[in-house]
């Protein structure tokens, strides 16, 4: 789950591509706009999880801070509690069973930032092309867009990604992730603060 959603969340920004050139064009300008308006933003994070594996769905609960694409704080509370830390160089994964805590560190920083250029540059619309196979749709709240894997590169890990957007502010309300594995999450998120001033010890990591 952590290294799906830490790459979804760092891709979002290119991930607005429909066939629709025009929608496609408003949807882009609003995404990069929100952006620049909202720099950080706080809410809570409700994942439900399904698998073969699985005798019943598992819904976990949890809140998030992020600040640009540099900074990202996900903690999920109860008996299967998790924490993810990232600093724009490491990221940290904490797990909680019982009254032990077990910390992975893992050094990401310029991988993160090589798929952050490769779409961010101003031929990203044309990576995606080539990348994904991406059908857009609206209706009366959100945008909703359904990204399918045409190259290995992404195809190896998930088999689509849905992602929605809250027409009045661009921001994300959605995330389903298909993956290889079986394992099939959808992340319900509601924004509770629009450019808080966030503690930086939120962010803070262990580093090797």
């Amino acid at each position: 789950m952590a290294k799906v959603l830490l790459t979804i969340v760092l891709l979002f920004p290119g991930s607005v591509l429909g066939q629709d050139d025009a929608l496609l064009q408003r949807i882009w300008d609003g995404v990069q706009a929100a952006q620049k308006k909202y720099p950080s933003t706080c809410g809570t994070v409700t994942e439900t999880r399904t698998s073969p594996l699985l005798a019943r769905s598992l819904i976990f609960h949890g809140k998030y801070c992020g600040e640009g694409m540099n900074r990202f704080f996900l903690e999920y509370t109860g008996p299967d509690a998790i924490r993810l830390r990232y600093d724009g160089n490491y990221l940290n994964v904490t797990t909680a069973r019982g009254t032990e805590n077990k910390t992975e560190v893992l050094e990401v920083g310029q991988q993160v930032r090589r798929t952050q250029a490769y779409f961010s540059r101003e031929n990203s619309i044309e990576n995606l092309k080539r990348n994904f196979t991406i059908r857009l749709q609206e209706d009366s709240k959100v945008y909703e867009m359904k990204l399918v894997p045409r190259s290995s590169r992404f195809g190896s890990r998930v088999n689509y990604v849905v992602v929605k957007l809250l027409k009045d502010t661009f921001l994300l309300r959605s995330l389903e992730v298909d993956g290889k594995s079986g394992v099939h999450s959808v992340y319900d998120i509601q924004v509770t603060d629009l450019d808080p001033k966030v503690d930086p010890e939120m962010f803070k990591v262990y580093k090797p």
